[in-house]
C-alpha cells in the first residue's frame, strides 16, 4: 500500500485551492498566490511516483560437465543404494516431465555416493550467484560500490552469514548498502524481491538495486522413498539470475524495461493451499519437500484471485465488459450459458513468462487462459533446456524471448510465478527499446535450435 491514498492527496489539493481562493479575496496578499501555487506544484512533483527501470539481467548457464542425462540419473541413484521402486518412480516422472538431456545439477550430487554437505552447498551458491553478478556488472560497466540496495533470495538454503552478506563480501560493496535476504518464499520469491526493490527504490530515489535469485540443491536432494517428496528430485535443477533495477532518471535511456504493476496473492489462510508444498521429514526421519497431488487445482484457485486483481488494471475495457456480461448471463440463464467468458490476455500482453514449475502447470495455464502455443513457448523451452530453476525461471524465459529477437519497443510482458504458501505473484513490464539478442546470454549456444518438438512418455 502507498503511504498516502488518492483520497488524502485530493483532500490536500482541495485545502490548497481553498487557501488560494481566500488569498484572491484578500487584497492584503497580492503576491502570496504565486507562493502558494508554487508550493502546490512542488508538492505534487514530489508526490509523483518515481519510475522503476529494469536496466538489465543475467542468467547463469551451467557448464556441460554438470549435465544430468536420464541414463546418468538412473545409474547414479541405483549405485547410491536408493530404493529401486523410488528410482523407477522418478524415471517415470522425468520421462514425461518435458526435460531434455541438458538440465544440470551441482557436481556433489553427481558423485557416488552423493555428498550432502554445507561446504558443497556454499560452493554451489557462490558459483551461481557470483557468475551471474559478474556477467551483469561487466556487460553494463557497473562498479559494485554503486549498488545501493541488495536483495538475495533462496527458499530453503539459508546459511550464516546470509547470501546477501556473501555477495557484499565478494564484491566489496559499500558498508551502508541496504541488504536483504528472502528465504522460505518458494518459486515466486523472484517477483517478491522485485516488489521489495520497487518499494525501496521509490523511497530512496536515484538508487540502484541488485536482485539475485537462486535455489541451492546440494543439501536438498531427497534420498527417501515417499513419492510426493521424490518429485523435487525430478523437477528442480541448477540455475540463478542477477537483475539490475534503478530509480535514477538518467538510466531511462539505457534501461530495457519499465515496471508497470506488481500484484501479489497468497492463500495461506487455506489449509490445503498452505500444505501444498511443505518441507517435512518422512517416517525414516529423512528431510525433504512434499508436493501435493492437488497442486494444479491449488494453482488454479490462487491464479483466479491474482487475475481478479490484475485484470481490471491491464485488460482493455471491451474484454472486461464481456467478462462481466458473461457472469451476469451465467447467473440469469444457467441452462443457456454454461461457461464464463475467459478474457483474451493477448490483448493486454505481447509476451508471457509463466513460471516453469512443471509441464502440467504450463499446460493448465495455456488451457485456462486461452493462450497460443507461441505464448507458452518460452516457458516450455526453459523447462526443457534448464528444468525448474525455481525463482530464476521467469528470467530464463525473458532471456529466451530476447535471444529470439522478439522483444520490441512498447511490448508488454507478464511475468507470473507460483510458490509455497500458496502464492501467485505477477509483474508487468513495458519494453522501452528494441532489445537485440545478446551473444553472451544463457541461450547463446543453443537458441538457434529452438523451439523443439518435446516428446514425452505418458
Amino acid at each position: 500500500m502507498e503511504p498516502y491514498t488518492l483520497y488524502s492527496s485530493l483532500k490536500m489539493l482541495i485545502q490548497l485551492i481553498n487557501i488560494i481562493i481566500d488569498i484572491f479575496i484578500s487584497p492584503s496578499h497580492p503576491f502570496a498566490v504565486l507562493l502558494v501555487a508554487g508550493l502546490a506544484i512542488l508538492y505534487f512533483a514530489c508526490r509523483r511516483k518515481a519510475p522503476i527501470y529494469l536496466i538489465d539481467f543475467s542468467c547463469y548457464c551451467p557448464p556441460s560437465s554438470h549435465r544430468l542425462p536420464m541414463a546418468m540419473f538412473e545409474e547414479n541413484n541405483l549405485f547410491d543404494n536408493m530404493d529401486p521402486k523410488a528410482v523407477e518412480f522418478q524415471c517415470k516422472i522425468i520421462a514425461k516431465s518435458g526435460f531434455s538431456e541438458e538440465t544440470s545439477i551441482p557436481p556433489s550430487l553427481a558423485q557416488i555416493p552423493k555428498i550432502k554437505a554445507l561446504t558443497f552447498a556454499l560452493e554451489e551458491a557462490e558459483t551461481v550467484m557470483y557468475s551471474a553478478i559478474t556477467d551483469l556488472f561487466q556487460k553494463n560497466n557497473i562498479n559494485p560500490k554503486a549498488i545501493d540496495i541488495l536483495i538475495t533470495n533462496s527458499s530453503i538454503f539459508c546459511p550464516t552469514p546470509s547470501l546477501s552478506a556473501m555477495v557484499v563480501n565478494k564484491f566489496r560493496m559499500r558498508s551502508n548498502i541496504m541488504s536483504f535476504h528472502l528465504s522460505g518464499m518458494g518459486c515466486s520469491a523472484g517477483i517478491i524481491a522485485v516488489s521489495l526493490a520497487k518499494d525501496l527504490l521509490r523511497v530512496h530515489r536515484n538508487s540502484l538495486a541488485l536482485i539475485v535469485s537462486t535455489e541451492t540443491l546440494s543439501l536438498n536432494w531427497y534420498t527417501g522413498k515417499v513419492p510426493s517428496m521424490l518429485l523435487t528430485n525430478c523437477l528442480f535443477r541448477m540455475g540463478g539470475a542477477a537483475i539490475l533495477m534503478s530509480s535514477r532518471v538518467q538510466d531511462k535511456n539505457k534501461a530495457k524495461y519499465e515496471l508497470q504493476h506488481i500484484v501479489r496473492t497468497i492463500n495461506a489462510h487455506d489449509d490445503q493451499s498452505y500444505g501444498c508444498v511443505y518441507q517435512e521429514v518422512d517416517s525414516e526421519n529423512i528431510e525433504g519437500v512434499s508436493i501435493s497431488k492437488n497442486i494444479v487445482n491449488v494453482t488454479g484457485d490462487v491464479l483466479k484471485k491474482n487475475i481478479a486483481s490484475l485484470g481490471p488494471i491491464v485488460l482493455p475495457f471491451r474484454e472486461q465488459l464481456l467478462y462481466v456480461f458473461s457472469i451476469i448471463g451465467h447467473k440469469l440463464w444457467t441452462s443457456r450459458i454454461k461457461s464464463i467468458y475467459t478474457p483474451k490476455f493477448n490483448c493486454a500482453f505481447e509476451h508471457f513468462c509463466i513460471h516453469s514449475g512443471g509441464r502440467a502447470v504450463i499446460q493448465a495455464m495455456e488451457k485456462n487462459l486461452r493462450l497460443r502455443k507461441q505464448d507458452v513457448e518460452p516457458s516450455a523451452m526453459t523447462l526443457y533446456r534448464f528444468g525448474n530453476t525455481s525463482s530464476a525461471s521467469i528470467w530464463y524465459e525473458l532471456c529466451y524471448i530476447e535471444a529470439k529477437g522478439r522483444m520490441k519497443c512498447g511490448d508488454r510482458v507478464w511475468q507470473i510465478a507460483f510458490g509455497s504458501g500458496f502464492k501467485c505473484n505477477s509483474a508487468v513490464w513495458k519494453c522501452l527499446c528494441d532489445v537485440k539478442p545478446d551473444n553472451t546470454s544463457a541461450w547463446r549456444d543453443t537458441i538457434h535450435t529452438y523451439p523443439v518438438e518435446i516428446v514425452t512418455t505418458n
